[in-house]
């Protein structure tokens, strides 16, 4: 395969997983990495190396609107941030030392999981009571809904922060944005709207993968032939989600792509298992 034919093969697919990252959620990096390693078998590392620069590149477009439109809690993301980041850091440098097929079954458990996620009921409902420490720290907040600010207050911070730590250090050990555990951390933990815990959410992942990118360009594994297509794949597919979440029916969606995921997660446990990385 010449190199312009596998760049060519590689942004159409990361295209499609930017666009199915979109329109469910996941994010595109728990596609990409799946596709250079079982379609194009590349290393693991390198395949995270470049999930990572798409995963900031598409949080920072997509951040900026969610902040214009005042749905994410800024203050709260800044201080998630410092846990996401100290596990990210954690995490990088415990990939670069972990065996490959090591690598492999948890991305493929943490893909189960993701999935199963994704299907469940959504918190929409904000607490009246929140805890102290929320108060102290400033963290309540309100966002639009329907012409209307809601507001809503933040409980179990503590145990909150604790989450992101492990979910940074997921983030930072396999290149996805973890998304589903931020999302559980603000959503049933926390007891953050959905809406905003989601956006938020997006907020914190360009700067948690940065933490990570840094350990793995600092190791070499950060390869431009493979990142460069990736990111323009991933950047592209992601816009064209956004522009059709609201005219498609994102429910089947979820399901059919969970179905797919979970099955791209069995195969990589398995060849995890089989020594195939």
């Amino acid at each position: 395969m010449t190199i312009l034919l596998f760049s060519i093969i590689l942004f159409l697919g990361a295209y499609f997983a930017g666009l199915l990252g979109s329109l469910t959620g996941l994010g595109g990096g728990v596609i990409v990495i799946p596709l250079l390693t079982l379609v194009f078998h590349v290393d693991i590392r390198y395949a995270i190396g470049a999930a990572l620069l798409a995963s900031i590149a598409t949080s920072s477009g997509a951040a900026s609107a969610y902040v214009k439109e005042g749905i994410t809690n800024i203050r709260l993301g800044m201080f998630l941030e410092i846990a996401t980041t100290i596990g990210a850091i954690i995490g990088a440098i415990i990939a670069v030392h972990t065996p490959t097929n090591t690598i492999a079954i948890i991305f493929g458990v943490i893909l189960i999981f993701s999935a199963i996620m994704t299907l469940r009921k959504k918190n929409e409902s904000p607490i009246l009571i929140g805890s102290k420490l929320a108060e102290t720290l400033k963290l309540n907040s309100t966002y639009p809904n329907n012409g209307k600010l809601v507001a809503y207050k933040l409980t179990n911070v503590v145990v909150g922060f604790s989450m992101m730590t492990v979910a940074g250090t997921i983030s930072g050990l396999l290149g996805i944005g973890s998304g589903a555990l931020k999302v559980l951390a603000m959503d049933s933990t926390m007891r953050i709207p959905f809406k905003v815990s989601t956006t938020t959410s997006n907020f914190m992942i360009g700067v948690t993968a940065a933490a990570s990118a840094v350990i793995y360009l600092q190791r070499g594994y950060m390869e431009p032939g493979i990142a460069f297509p990736v990111i323009l794949g991933v950047l592209g597919g992601a816009f064209t989600g956004a522009k059709l979440l609201n005219k498609i029916n994102t429910k089947t969606l979820k399901v059919i792509f969970c179905v797919a995921i979970t099955l791209v997660a069995i195969q990589m446990i398995y060849n995890g298992f089989n020594h195939k990385f």
